[in-house]
């Protein structure tokens, strides 16, 4: 006996009322959506980059750069350790990747090779949470010559490390300016794909990111003068910068050492200076930046105290007394909107290496535009030929299988609001491909009624039959559907993505509508108007 019990009428209904619910705000103007209740649903969806245009970035990560910056490090690392273990050096040479340190005295290289060995420690994970490649390889050579060589394994586990460390930190930085419903996205082993819909000029976004962000502390050498260093060779330990001093660019000494580094540091904001009102940013360390800053200025009180900003000194003020509360200001030639770009990159962390523009493409909003209006019409003309295909083959079962298809289709745009999904132009394309599967899988079901009820059994029965022998089949369908999109979102990108999003939300619904909801409206049907034949 065809059967739909009271209770599942309520559920299916009240599915309906909540699909309604959370699809109405993307129908409704803005004023009309900011005057809901704070418990309302007001989400909407988000359109992609392709319909209300925007810009486009492929970003690189400089392995390179990267590459200098550990070799750079391992130098200094030799260099402290053989230091810390007295042990004398004629020269600490720097070739590609291999760091070269020749010893005065020949019988402390068993002890260099020692002391070094710490340094060739994996520094990385593997994908299974075990050590990661060795950080370098420690070998001698000549009787007096200890060498460090990095390793390419270990590098190339950093360019990994540092993509994933890139992704945060762009993302942080680029909601930091506001920019609502960024998509970041990695693109291969090294590269980043960032969409900003609705930015037309992405200059300011690409300084943003295009620095990155290294903050130091580090103290001026007062050795010798900066211009003497530039023009011959600086002392061991130190390089040459350079510092904007009224207007004009000046060099400067400053101690490789760091004595703070602005990892340590929890919020930066843009303020004014309470002596002239200037521009200036505020900064606070957590708890060991502030220990460390504290020492530092301690210990050199009276000395100049440079602030490195991605190997440019920004300021080098002089430590007057002693920075104990873990807070200061960076003073400098700012204006407001540069003070607050700063604050935001350091807010957002450090990039651990810099990123490239190797490719910029921007949409403009009349493109977008276009989009939608050929989108929406695809999607008018698919629903009203499907519309009138069902009504014309099957009557008021068809009547009943459209009006399922308007629910599916309002399911689709609520699941994609609850859901805060990006709406791109193959997402489109996915909703009018979905249009066609949702009223396949009632095709399926009318023609097994009617084949039900051509060989001799009565209407319910037929109508239970159909439902009954028709579901395995559209699961089965929609599986192989449901794994086709699941592949494509797992490999593919962007567009593909968007659209694989929308398919498999357009699956899930049709097994409610086509099923669930075709079979209550058939059973209130039924109740109501007792057949005795089928209207197909």
């Amino acid at each position: 006996m065809l059967y739909f019990s009271k209770w599942k009428t309520i559920a299916v209904l009240a599915l309906c009322a909540l699909g309604v619910l959370f699809a109405l705000p993307n129908v409704l103007p803005q004023s009309v959506r900011d005057a809901y209740p704070s418990w309302f649903p007001a989400r909407t969806i988000v359109l992609g980059l392709d319909l209300q245009g925007g810009s486009q970035l492929l970003l690189e990560v400089d392995a390179n750069a990267l590459r200098r910056s550990r070799a750079d490090a391992l130098r200094e690392d030799v260099r402290r350790a053989l230091r810390e273990a007295r042990i004398g050096t004629t020269s600490i040479a720097l070739n590609g990747q291999t760091v070269a340190a020749t010893l005065r005295d020949p019988s402390q290289l068993d002890l260099a090779l020692e002391k070094l060995r710490p340094l060739a420690a994996p520094q990385t994970q593997s994908l299974f949470g075990g050590a990661g490649p060795a950080e370098a390889e420690i070998a001698s050579r000549d009787g007096n010559v200890v060498t460090a060589t990095l390793s390419e394994q270990a590098i190339q586990a950093r360019v990994r490390g540092a993509v994933d460390q890139s992704l945060k930190i762009v993302d942080r930085r680029v909601n930091e300016t506001g920019t609502v419903e960024p998509s970041i996205q990695r693109q291969g082993a090294d590269r980043i794909l960032l969409q900003v819909p609705g930015l037309q000029d992405p200059q300011r976004l690409k300084a943003i990111l295009g620095q990155v962000a290294k903050l130091e502390f580090r103290l001026v050498d007062l050795s010798m003068p900066p211009e003497q260093a530039a023009a011959g060779r600086p002392p061991e330990g130190s390089e040459v910068l350079q510092e904007e001093r009224g207007g004009q660019i000046a060099p400067i000494l400053i101690e490789k050492r760091v004595m703070v580094s602005g990892e340590d540091l929890t919020d930066a904001q843009a303020t004014f200076s309470s002596q002239d009102r200037q521009p200036v940013v505020s900064f606070k360390f957590n708890t060991k930046g502030a220990r460390e800053f504290s020492a530092a200025t301690q210990a050199n009180v009276g000395k100049p105290f440079a602030i490195v900003l991605d190997n440019k000194v920004i300021s080098a003020p002089r430590i007057n007394e002693p920075i104990t509360g873990g807070q200061g200001q960076i003073s400098g030639n700012f204006t407001v909107e540069s003070a607050n770009d700063l604050a935001v990159l350091l807010r957002a962390g450090a990039l651990p290496a810099p990123l490239t523009v190797i490719e910029e493409r921007t949409v403009g909003p009349g493109l977008g535009q276009d989009s939608i209006t050929a989108g929406t019409r695809a999607t008018w003309y698919a629903a009203i030929f499907v519309v009138i295909f069902m009504f014309a083959t099957y009557g008021v079962f068809g009547f009943i299988a459209n009006i399922a298809l308007v629910v599916h289709v309002i399911f689709i745009f609520a699941l994609m609001s609850l859901l805060g999904a990006t709406l791109t132009l193959p997402g489109i394309a996915g909703i009018v491909l979905t249009i066609g599967t949702a009223v396949d899988s009632n095709v399926l079901i009318y023609e097994r009624i009617r084949e039900e009820f051509r060989s001799g059994r009565s209407m319910v029965s037929s109508i239970e039959a159909g439902f009954k022998h028709a579901f395995a089949v559209i699961i089965d369908s929609n599986s192989t559907m449901a794994i086709a999109a699941i592949i494509l979102f797992l490999l593919g990108s962007g567009p593909v993505r968007g659209f694989a999003v929308v398919f498999l939300l357009g699956i899930v619904t049709t097994v409610i509508t086509a099923v669930t909801m075709t079979r209550m409206m058939i059973a209130l049907w039924y109740r109501r108007t007792r057949p005795t034949t089928l209207p197909f």
